[in-house]
């Protein structure tokens, strides 16, 4: 079959980081194929080629055998890319037709002419299968996943030939997560060539047909899903086999650590009573929206509390962020980008700012003890770096998401309380950090761990409690779970434990 892309011989260098070094990368029409690889591994290097954010060292590209070089991301457009990113691109305020049509609007006599987009718009949201999307409605209104539908149909009034999607159920909830792989098959029916980037094998396995991996910039393998397992994938991203995907690391349950009492906030949590032993991971799963990183708010005092009790090892503690540091709590956000890290700070300051007192002495910091510090929090975790002191703005989106892990380990603090700690990143390092989690619990730390991912919750917890609608529901020993309860759980159905 023709290829509708062809990439061949891709190289491109940053600096003294060769990013992409000979990659070579074909795409034919009506298929989905997965773009894998490690975080830093170039995968986001090679569709800013593509897309036309970044110009290739060497190389060269072709759309349905033609040859494209573009000049700028509107060249790209123009050309058939369309890019959907991890972080939509939509104004808020703006209704779905206009976001839609945005930068291609139909015009007559320079004004808008919304008579003739607005069949267009129907048009294009009939054939993603969602009638239902009132053009007139504010974005901001729409949930994540209609969102993303408004960005897909935004590249197919661009008449796109190619549509590249990062990351695209990182924020999602199962039924959205169904309803974009519904939409994406009714693409690669169209004849529309898909690449999907994941972290999320299976999501991969049920989806694509096809399957490019990528490492240190080089391909290390690509071929057809059908008959290569994911063992096998798993061993290209990594260079090694990795035999446990969920290592397990003997913990033992202590005494109570971390207890909340009629905890509630402004709008979620409700009346949420729960209690972290030492040495324990619990686990949290529930649909989104349903109050867990808000609750991990209201304890750690980012948001008021309007009743209720926080006990830190036995005495009362006023939920608020320094008193919280100082008893002995660290978060990492849900929100790494707006909330979670310092973007135009350095890795550096980033992962010791929240605890300088090993460096400071007399009021003077020391900075060379600080830098290896850092850089020994770095070999841990495997951030991909040029050194502590580059800014986190200048790293990709999973290493910065390590940045923030070793940011809460670097606290020594009694409780963690994780909130999605493995989003976007990948299936190696999440091996890592399930390791450093159950490493964290054997030293005696209690773990409080919100996912969305509920298999990673059923391998390495405890026990897992459910919030639905700002309310904690059930609790049982992980053990007694299943995928199925806990979605049941989530959605307000009766569960019983097994």
């Amino acid at each position: 079959m023709t290829a509708l892309l062809a990439m061949s011989g891709i190289s491109k260098r940053f600096g003294a980081t060769q990013a992409l070094e000979d990659v070579s990368f074909d795409l034919a029409p009506g298929r989905v194929m997965a773009l894998i690889g490690e975080n830093g591994a170039g995968k986001s290097t090679l569709m800013k080629v593509l897309s036309g954010a970044c110009p290739a060292d060497s190389g060269q590209m072709q759309i349905g055998g033609s040859r494209y070089s573009p000049s700028g991301p509107s060249s790209a457009r123009d050309a058939g890319i369309a890019m959907i990113y991890q972080e939509l691109n939509l104004a808020p305020d703006l209704s779905v037709e206009d976001n839609i049509m945005l930068g291609q609007e139909d015009r007559r006599w320079g004004l808008l002419a919304r008579s003739r987009q607005r069949p267009r718009v129907r048009a294009v949201l009939d054939r993603l299968g969602h009638p239902e999307l009132d053009p007139d409605t504010p974005v901001g209104q729409l949930s994540v996943g209609a969102q993303q539908l408004v960005e897909i149909a935004r590249a197919l009034i661009g008449r796109a030939q190619v549509i590249v999607f990062d990351e695209p159920t990182s924020s999602l909830a199962g039924q959205d997560v169904q309803r974009l792989f519904e939409v994406i098959k009714r693409l690669r029916s169209d004849g529309i060539g898909v690449v999907y980037i994941s972290h999320f094998l299976e999501e991969v396995r049920e989806l694509c047909d096809d399957y490019t991996v990528l490492r240190d910039g080089q391909v290390a393998g690509c071929g057809s899903l059908e008959g290569t397992s994911e063992s096998d994938i798993v061993a290209m991203m990594v260079g090694r086999q990795v035999d446990e995907l969920f290592p397990t690391i003997p913990h033992e349950a202590g005494e109570p650590l971390l207890e909340l009492s009629e905890l509630t906030g402004r709008r979620t949590p409700s009346r949420v009573s729960m209690v972290l032993k030492r040495g324990e991971i619990l686990g949290v799963a529930g649909l989104v929206g349903a109050g867990r990183t808000e609750m991990l708010r209201c304890l750690f005092g980012l948001d008021p509390i309007t009743s209720g009790r926080v006990t830190v090892a036995g005495t009362i503690r006023r939920p608020v962020p320094r008193t919280m540091i100082q008893a002995g709590l660290a978060l990492v956000s849900e929100d790494r980008k707006d909330e979670g890290l310092a973007q135009d700070r350095s890795l550096a300051d980033n992962i010791t700012l929240s605890h300088l007192t090993p460096y400071s002495r007399y009021g003077w910091l020391s900075l060379a003890r600080r830098q290896q510090a850092v850089t020994a929090c770095m070999r841990d975790l495997e951030v991909k770096a040029s050194s502590p002191d580059q800014f986190v703005q200048e790293l990709s989106g999973g290493n910065q998401q390590k940045v923030a892990l070793a940011r809460a380990l670097h606290q020594d603090a009694d409780i963690l309380l994780l909130d999605e700690p493995t989003r976007g990143i990948d299936v190696g390092t999440k091996a890592e950090v399930y390791r450093l989690i159950g490493e964290q619990a054997a030293a005696g730390k209690a773990v409080l761990f919100v996912s969305s991912y509920n298999p990673e919750l059923l391998a390495i917890c405890d026990r897992i409690a459910v919030m639905a609608r700002g309310q904690l529901q059930q609790v049982h020993p992980a053990a007694e779970w299943t995928e199925e309860s806990l979605v049941n759980c989530a959605i307000g159905g009766e569960v019983e434990a097994a």
